[in-house]
């Protein structure tokens, strides 16, 4: 038992479990199938997660994109993390909050920097608590179009796969701090954005960062990695994020591929889990850009 219980909570034999034929079932309570057992007909609720630290100028084109696209028959919640220390994206939650839109429930929550910064805590708090039919983990960098909603809706319809993702998105080239779309953003529309940024097609393999949706009755049952004890403790700064992986392990599926419209996602060189202006910072930006170049070829 006492194996048994330091495995469980081993950040090292985690990621290496992950990654092997081990299967989760051997240390957790998980999903005996993949497939929904009470399959629902079509959702009427969609619950939508972000977290936002230091990023308000792109959260504000995500909230934006959500009023500007209601949908116009079933409800949507956005659940948006937040730390009252950053008191731009505070100011940015108190504009929008008092905004009254069909169909959309805004549900701002204050955490401390510590649990803001472990995703894992915000995303397994929303799973726990969801009352929606499907609850979707994405980052404050992701926007909705014209037709996610309606292409989400139809999709998702008689869906059997507990965990799902838009296949294909579309992405910006890495962005640098001084772009107009990032320095602008109060004043920039989603569609000024959506000319003036640089956006190609991506392609996905499998429900990983910002495009992870679950079937209500799995979050409700097994929160986001709830079970494992290092993802839901307290960083002092943005972590390179392991748990998506972690998470597929514990639902056994990598997720289902779906064609959902219209979804675009704003890549920016800055990124919040390193030190702004250290040298390992310049490294690791030099290293994105480079790469991003490469993968553009």
């Amino acid at each position: 038992m006492a194996l048994r219980s330091w495995l469980q909570q081993s950040k090292e034999f985690i990621r290496f479990a992950v990654s092997s034929p081990v299967p989760a079932s051997w240390l957790y309570d998980v999903p005996e199938s993949t497939e929904i057992e009470d399959l629902t007909s079509t959702p009427e609720h969609i619950e939508i997660v972000s977290h936002c630290w230091n990023y308000s100028h792109l959260f504000v084109y995500q909230l934006k994109s959500l009023v500007d696209n209601a949908p116009e028959d079933f409800k949507v919640t956005l659940t948006g993390f937040y730390c009252p220390e950053d008191k731009n994206t505070v100011a940015l939650i108190k504009e929008y909050e008092s905004k009254q839109v069909d169909n959309i429930e805004w549900n701002f929550i204050a955490l401390n920097k510590g649990d803001l910064l472990r995703r894992g805590i915000g995303r397994n708090k929303a799973a726990k608590e969801t009352k929606a039919d499907w609850i979707w983990f994405t980052d404050c960098d992701l926007l909705f179009g014209e037709n996610t909603f309606p292409s989400l809706k139809q999709t998702l319809r008689k869906e059997s796969c507990i965990l799902a993702f838009p296949e294909q998105v579309s992405r910006t080239a890495l962005l640098s701090e001084e772009h107009d779309v990032l320095c602008n953003a109060k004043e920039t529309s989603v569609e000024e954005c959506l000319q003036q940024a640089d956006f190609t097609t991506h392609t996905f393999s499998k429900a990983s960062g910002p495009v992870q949706i679950v079937h209500g009755d799995t979050a409700r049952r097994y929160g986001y990695c709830e079970q494992i004890d290092c993802y839901q403790q307290p960083k002092d700064r943005w972590v390179k994020t392991y748990e998506d992986r972690a998470f597929r392990w514990l639902l056994g599926t990598h997720g289902k591929p779906l064609n959902i419209e219209d979804v675009s996602i704003i890549r920016h060189v800055e990124k919040g889990r390193y030190k702004k202006n250290s040298t390992f910072s310049e490294m690791r930006k030099a290293n994105r850009q480079a790469k991003d170049k490469l993968l553009a070829k």
